[in-house]
């Protein structure tokens, strides 16, 4: 076996930043020393903590078993996991098979505590690790101090959880060490991420035959330390905090970030013109956002240079043009008075209609604003008739409808995507003209929506928006 320091050194040269830690479980859990019955490793997602101990109990050559509790559906499902994982580790680690039949059934933790007794009576120190153990699904409240009694019971068991955060004197015992494992810092991450930089030219340059791979090397490593530091500190400072969302979003606007260097326009260290270039990539929060779909490189620059309504389109539902004013018209009838109706939809006297707020600029600065009036978006949605939804939407359509939309048709189609929702009873007909309706949306949704076809929903809202 390796001496003890040349194992933390490829250990730590394995998980860097996690020096202390290493050191910690390599003590505890030394072939040479004894190990406590109970430990607890502690820290937020993405810190390392499972793959740390699996590589020390590796090391170590320790027999262990690990169970992944969100694995395990049910209690009775993780006890049964943990004993045919400690099977299959015994298994390995020796040249004789354990008879498995009297092993089928593990029905409660004390049939466990029978089981693991009965398969380690007179072999070696056994380590037994509980990954994610505060996350189990229909886990009895006594579970995890019966576990941590099992070191107690069987000499040679040693029981590590691994949890996110400890609760207080969650496991009813004293004595047992913690191991916390903090979240990374912004050098710590930078570090371990610049150990791995991505290429910037996927294929040698055809214009440099000269540019060697220790050249391309250098050059990676250099833009891609960089190029965190900025993603860092313009995104993922905020809501990409752990290393794999770090990661995940430097990955996602590498390729476009780099894009100027590989087409020539810039060179590999002319990094401070390239930000400058692709400032808009820091601006944007697009990134942060999980889509089954990814949006291609040219959808991004047109969204962020251009101020056209492509891109907001791409936060509503894909709708035809027709129910997007169906559903303007249902926020107005839902929010706007029914007796203002003549004053904001009547085409014949546009000019006198008021702004908004209610009344005429010349008799609001007669009147001192007693009570400030809630805007109406803030306020909950009220019903309205059909009726009244046709007459609003006939109203806003800047063109004449074709007798060819089916409007009724789209209505129904709102209504089953539940984007309209009736307020009457629930047996009558959708198309009742005595129903009544009400939306199932908020501003931010019907402001976007009504950009997208080019309609101010603002300018026909009573008492405006905020």
């Amino acid at each position: 076996m390796l001496p003890e320091e040349v194992l933390l050194g490829t250990l730590n040269e394995q998980y860097p930043c996690r020096e202390l830690q290493i050191r910690q479980l390599f003590a505890l859990y030394s072939p040479y020393l004894p190990s406590p019955p109970a430990i607890v490793v502690h820290g937020l997602e993405a810190t390392g903590k499972s793959s740390i101990v699996k590589s020390v109990l590796d090391t170590s050559k320790v027999p262990h078993a690990i169970i992944n509790s969100r694995e395990c559906i049910t209690g009775r499902h993780l006890l049964e996991r943990t004993v045919t994982s400690c099977l299959d580790a015994i298994d390995e680690s020796s040249e004789d098979k354990v008879d498995r039949r009297p092993y089928s059934r593990c029905e409660n933790i004390s049939a466990l505590a029978i089981h693991l007794q009965r398969l380690l009576d007179g072999r070696e120190r056994f380590v037994l690790v509980f990954d994610g153990i505060d996350r189990q699904r229909e886990a009895p409240p006594t579970l995890l101090p019966a576990l941590a009694r099992f070191g107690e019971i069987i000499p040679n068991l040693s029981i590590i959880f691994i949890i996110s955060v400890p609760r207080p004197r969650f496991l009813h015992a004293t004595g047992v060490p913690f191991i916390n494992f903090p979240a990374y810092t912004k050098d710590e991450s930078i570090q371990i991420l610049s150990k791995s930089p991505p290429q910037i030219f996927l294929e040698p340059p055809e214009d440099s035959p000269e540019y060697t791979e220790e050249q391309a090397e250098e050059d990676n490593a250099w833009v891609w330390t960089r190029f965190l530091t900025a993603v860092w500190d313009a995104l993922a400072k905020g809501a990409a905090r752990d290393i794999l969302s770090f990661r995940a979003v430097a990955d996602k606007i590498w390729r476009p970030f780099v894009a100027p260097i590989v087409d020539g326009t810039f060179g590999t260290r002319d990094f401070s013109r390239l930000m400058v270039a692709k400032r808009a990539l820091f601006q944007s929060e697009d990134v942060l956002l999980e889509r089954v779909v990814p949006r291609t490189e040219e959808t991004t620059t047109s969204a962020v240079s251009k101020g056209n309504y492509c891109f907001l389109s791409q936060f509503t539902h894909d709708l035809p043009y027709y129910s997007k004013y169906l559903l303007c018209a249902a926020y107005l009838a839902s929010y706007n008075p029914a007796r203002q109706d003549s004053i904001y939809f009547m085409k014949a006297s546009e000019r006198k209609r008021r702004k908004k707020g209610g009344g005429t600029a010349a008799g609001r600065a007669g009147r001192g604003a007693k009570h400030r009036k809630i805007p109406r978006n803030l306020l909950a949605p009220s019903p309205f008739p059909l009726d009244r939804l046709l007459a609003i939407f006939h109203a806003i359509v800047p063109h004449s409808i074709t007798p060819t939309a089916d409007i009724y048709t789209q209505i129904t189609t709102l209504s089953s995507i539940r984007l309209l929702v009736r307020a009457g009873p629930a047996g009558s007909d959708v198309l009742d003209p005595g129903c009544k309706w009400r939306v199932n949306f908020g501003w931010d949704y019907v402001a976007t929506l009504g950009r997208s076809v080019g309609f101010e929903i603002a300018e026909y809202l009573a008492g405006g928006a905020e």
